[in-house]
């Protein structure tokens, strides 16, 4: 069983409305709570289709809804901007509940967690060729200081990007306390909440599953699939992943894009949906003492017209 908790479950069914014979969509299946909730809402016959990239968590999935699983779950090993590949029909409404889950945070093997003795891997996708350790031993100095700036928003960049090619030279990358020993060494032990490696694991781990190409292609298509009156919820945990989720919601719900000095419109903004969240709605005081990586959740939706 899954040991991931679902952030602002209560808020995504507010929105959602399963009801009775609707078609959901759980492109980031994880450990199945959300999916789980809206069967349960949606019963005696309504359907999500749900998918993951990380064939372990469709794994454990398809194990764990093994009564529902052909009958009202139809679950899929493959990226949420591939929906069209496995799915060609209309969903009442959809979710995407982005970043890494508790389940891969927690095993070692996979390398995600700052905290965790494993290897230098990050790959949601292990068909993947490109690991974490290849990004960090293998990349120019001008590109870590691009990934760790633009990924990670670390204003170290520069002296961290030198420290690891430094580093690489004598011994190549292969753990993630080996990493973590060499951004505390840079960076020291910093006072607040944030890890000092916490920028750094976030941008490798960016760069290595292409996460904000995969956002940017992902949301129109499922837009496209949403029947009228269909919603479309994404809960982001960083302000890049907001921002992308931002902007296309913007787009799509016919704002003009011109820059201001232009005095008439010439972007021909085209509405296809109606934007519900004026501002990220963001998990209660309760949620965020029972579960703390609520405390970085933005849920915004837009509906089909």
């Amino acid at each position: 069983m899954s040991c991931h908790v679902p952030v602002l479950l209560g808020e995504v069914l507010e929105f959602l409305q399963p009801k009775p014979g609707g078609v959901y969509f759980d492109g980031t299946f994880g450990g199945g709570g959300h999916t789980q909730a809206i069967l349960k809402a949606s019963s005696p016959n309504g359907m999500v289709i749900a998918s993951d990239r990380d064939d372990s968590a469709v794994a454990r999935g398809a194990l764990h809804f093994s009564d529902t699983m052909d009958s009202r779950l139809k679950l899929f090993c493959g990226r949420f901007d591939e929906v069209g590949s496995f799915f060609q029909g209309k969903f009442d409404g959809a979710l995407l509940d982005l970043g890494i889950s508790s389940d891969q945070i927690m095993d070692e093997k996979r390398g995600f967690s700052f905290m965790r003795e494993g290897h230098l891997d990050m790959r949601m996708d292990l068909t993947m060729k490109t690991t974490a350790a290849d990004l960090i031993n293998h990349s120019s100095e001008a590109e870590l200081i691009r990934i760790l700036s633009t990924y990670g928003e670390e204003h170290r960049s520069k002296r961290l990007a030198r420290a690891f090619v430094e580093h690489r030279r004598e011994t190549p990358f292969r753990s993630t306390k080996e990493l973590v020993r060499v951004v505390e060494k840079v960076k020291g032990r910093e006072s607040g909440h944030l890890h000092p490696a916490t920028k750094t694991f976030q941008a490798l781990r960016i760069a290595v599953n292409q996460e904000l190409d995969f956002l940017r292609k992902g949301v129109e298509p499922i837009v496209d699939q949403l029947a009228p009156g269909g919603r479309l919820c994404v809960i982001s945990f960083h302000s890049l992943e907001d921002r992308i989720v931002k902007e296309t919601f913007r787009r799509l719900s016919g704002l003009c894009r011109c820059p201001e000095k232009i005095p008439l419109c010439v972007c021909n903004p085209v509405r296809s949906v109606r934007v519900l969240t004026k501002k990220p709605v963001k998990a209660g005081r309760e949620e965020m003492a029972a579960n703390p990586r609520s405390r970085s959740a933005k849920l915004r939706v837009v509906e089909r017209i």
